[in-house]
């Protein structure tokens, strides 16, 4: 099978800042923390670093200034990957021969980041599995449709999806527990998770509603931190210090449609970016070892179950029950880290940092024991999506 793109560039740096809620810590001195730790993770020095990216990022020429990087790559904003475009992106970008080692960052302030229009990119040329921009004209329908059914947050257009999964497949409140559950005693391992105390299905059915059916455990932290990863060339691969991880396939989608315009809703573009990942590799859902998805509601994790082929349409609910088959030892460690819901908010930049600690076998305390090889990390909901193979 001919390799799509990215496909076969390594991450070689992970790095991640102190993760705190209302931490008082400025974004500067967030991303610097992160932005060092991961080049020197690489085994480089800022001199090294040729390429910088972000989501949507005004400050990218801030970071290059203090770090003291000179990027001759530079890019920002989100296209076909959703949240993971950057990483896509940079992929790309070493694949290409356009950079050798680009620093790709995200830093959260507790309102969730800074998603300001990007500053006028140098040197970004993207194929077109990367460029697709989202259409206009649905998505102001789509916004329209969501104030119609004062459905003003995220919060409440998803808990509608979440609705018609359950009116369709009986899933069930208490399945979506079972996430929240996993996930807080996953945190309990993680020294930088914001919450870790034990969390039981009575305190998980008892907390306030948000929007029905999310309940505050159905939702995700918001926190301060900073995440950042240096991808590589393949050919440093066997000079890069720590295991490298390799990007096996990648996936996209954004704006086809929308919200609610699809034949197929509940799905969403999560189906569509799998699809793409899956279209450009031989390895398969079985391949799969951890799972790293996004959480920012419970809903959306299994809606990401169901669109990467882990389990079919509606039997997510009964796969996650009981979080046996997802917990740190079971058929499938899902979020091992703690996830959104209880490490904490990092727009999905966790669930990538993760992926690649566990597939080096330094994830500590919550280190899968099987010896994973293949992780799946995948980010976002409703009309924008990205998801990733990637390999030890």
């Amino acid at each position: 099978m001919t390799r799509g793109p990215g496909a076969g560039a390594i991450v070689s740096g992970l790095g991640i800042s102190a993760i705190g809620r209302r931490s008082g810590i400025s974004d500067v001195e967030l991303t610097a923390a992160s932005c060092r730790q991961a080049i020197a993770d690489a085994g480089l020095v800022a001199a090294d670093v040729d390429g910088i990216t972000s989501i949507g990022d005004t400050a990218l020429s801030t970071a290059a200034r203090e770090l003291g990087i000179e990027p001759a790559y530079r890019g920002g904003g989100m296209t076909t990957g959703g949240l993971l475009s950057p990483v896509m992106a940079a992929a790309l970008a070493v694949t290409e021969g356009r950079a050798r080692h680009v620093l790709v960052y995200r830093t959260v302030n507790m309102i969730g980041g800074d998603m300001t229009p990007r500053e006028p990119a140098e040197n970004t040329a993207a194929s077109e599995d990367l460029s697709a921009a989202m259409d206009l004209t649905q998505m102001m329908s789509d916004v329209d449709d969501l104030l119609a059914a004062d459905a003003f947050s995220a919060a409440n257009w998803l808990a509608m999806h979440c609705r018609r999964h359950m009116s369709l497949y009986g899933t069930t409140k208490e399945q979506l527990g079972w996430l929240a559950i996993n996930s807080r005693r996953n945190a309990a391992l993680n020294p930088l998770a914001v919450y870790r105390e034990p969390m039981t299905m009575e305190d998980y059915l008892a907390a306030r509603m948000v929007s029905s059916p999310f309940g505050l455990y159905d939702c995700d932290a918001p926190v301060d931190g900073s995440i950042a990863v240096v991808i590589s060339r393949p050919e440093y691969a066997a000079d890069c210090p720590k295991p490298p991880v390799r990007v096996e396939a990648i996936g996209g989608a954004s704006g086809r449609g929308g919200w609610f315009h699809r034949p197929d809703y509940p799905t969403m573009a999560s189906a569509d970016a799998a699809r793409e990942m899956w279209g450009r590799t031989d390895l398969t859902p079985a391949d799969i070892d951890i799972a790293q998805l996004y959480d920012g509601f419970t809903f959306l994790t299994l809606a990401w179950l169901e669109a990467l082929g882990i389990c079919a349409p509606g039997e997510s609910g009964p796969f996650v029950e009981g979080a046996h088959r997802i917990a740190l030892d079971g058929d499938l460690p899902l979020n091992t880290y703690g996830g959104q819901l209880s490490a904490g908010r990092m727009h999905g930049y966790w669930v990538l940092h993760e992926a690649c600690l566990q597939l080096r076998g330094e994830a500590g305390e919550r280190q899968v024991r099987s010896h994973p090889q293949v992780a799946v990390v995948a980010v976002g909901g409703g009309p924008i999506a990205g998801s990733m193979l990637l390999t030890g």
